[in-house]
């Protein structure tokens, strides 16, 4: 067989040679052939919200999959802004996002579902400021484990903004050598910080933003609480730490991170920190479910995960990550 005949035998036939099925045109035949109809039903499948809805619902939400759907392409990312991100949150944690949404999960959280998502999973790490001082930088992280507690969120409140509605983690531990304590990074989220006393407070006071720093989970500009004295000492207490060991900031959007020195505790100070743990896990405890949160596996003890009204919230919900984590992917799509 000649080259020629060999390149004209694997050639794709004319259409009007192929058998049409039955009762079919080579018009319709056509149009089901091509290229943009072919086109159109595979965008289609993948940017369906409902079919990505169960696709996520199939895998728990898992965090790490989600980030790197939506870094697949611009409608894709726009799906998962829009719907996923909310999705994610609710499934993770339904009594807080029922508590921060006030009763309306579908309404808008300030800065974005996406950025409530990063806060829920990402520790931001540190860097010195103007009021605290590190020997060297901590980088961000995922995190495998979180507790976010409104007991927490009202030690960092002062007396006059005590109504307000703040979720704070448990601090994550960082090792900074052996001549250092080790250091501490949590984060929160406020309620309607738009309308909150502690923004109201902030405008009376003309507090000024900070000029080189942003949020780390929306990007948003920052007040130093530190710098506008409104740290309560309960803070501190809270925290483990001594008297002016912590600093944090508070966004425009509502989003909290800070930093503090963990300070040894004698035995006695352990003891004490046990009881009062068992006593806040009392608390939790007393609708018969405490939720957890995570991104594969299912570490619920309770399997209502229905987002009821803002009467219905935890005092804290735990929030798990499992799986290897793809640092670079999903730090860049939950920004």
């Amino acid at each position: 067989m000649s080259a020629s005949a060999s390149v004209s035998a694997y050639a794709p036939l004319p259409l009007e040679n192929l058998a049409l099925p039955a009762g079919m045109s080579a018009s319709q035949r056509l149009r089901l052939d091509s290229p943009s109809c072919a086109s159109d039903s595979g965008e289609s499948g993948i940017l369906n919200e409902r079919i990505l809805i169960l696709i996520f619902e199939s895998i728990k939400w898992d965090i790490h999959v989600l980030c790197a759907a939506s870094a697949v392409n611009r409608k894709l990312r726009a799906v998962a802004t829009r719907l996923l991100w909310r999705e994610l949150c609710m499934y993770r944690a339904p009594r807080m996002v029922a508590a921060l949404a006030n009763g309306a999960p579908n309404g808008r959280l300030g800065g974005g579902w996406h950025a409530l998502a990063k806060l829920m999973f990402f520790c931001c790490g540190c860097e010195s400021t103007r009021h605290f001082r590190v020997s060297r930088s901590s980088p961000g992280h995922f995190v495998k484990e979180s507790r976010f507690s409104k007991t927490s969120g009202r030690s960092f409140l002062t007396k006059k903004c005590r109504g307000d509605l703040l979720y704070v983690s448990d601090p994550c531990e960082h090792p900074m050598g052996d001549r250092e304590d080790d250091l501490g990074l949590y984060r929160g989220v406020f309620r309607g910080f738009m309308r909150s006393k502690t923004r109201a407070c902030l405008i009376k006071r003309q507090v000024e933003l900070e000029e080189r720093l942003c949020c780390p989970y929306c990007g948003a500009r920052v007040w130093s609480m530190t710098a506008a004295k409104l740290v309560p000492k309960s803070a501190a207490r809270r925290l483990g730490t001594h008297d002016g060991g912590l600093e944090y900031f508070v966004c425009v959007n509502g989003h909290l991170h800070g930093t503090c020195w963990l300070v040894p505790l004698s035995s006695e100070e352990e003891e004490e920190e046990e009881e009062e743990a068992g006593r806040e896990d009392e608390d939790v405890d007393e609708d018969g479910c405490s939720d957890d949160v995570d991104n594969g596996s299912d570490h619920s003890e309770c399997d209502d995960r229905t987002v009821t009204d803002s009467s219905v919230s935890s005092i804290s919900e735990e929030i798990a990550a499992v799986g290897p984590p793809d640092r670079r992917l999903c730090t860049r799509e939950i920004c």
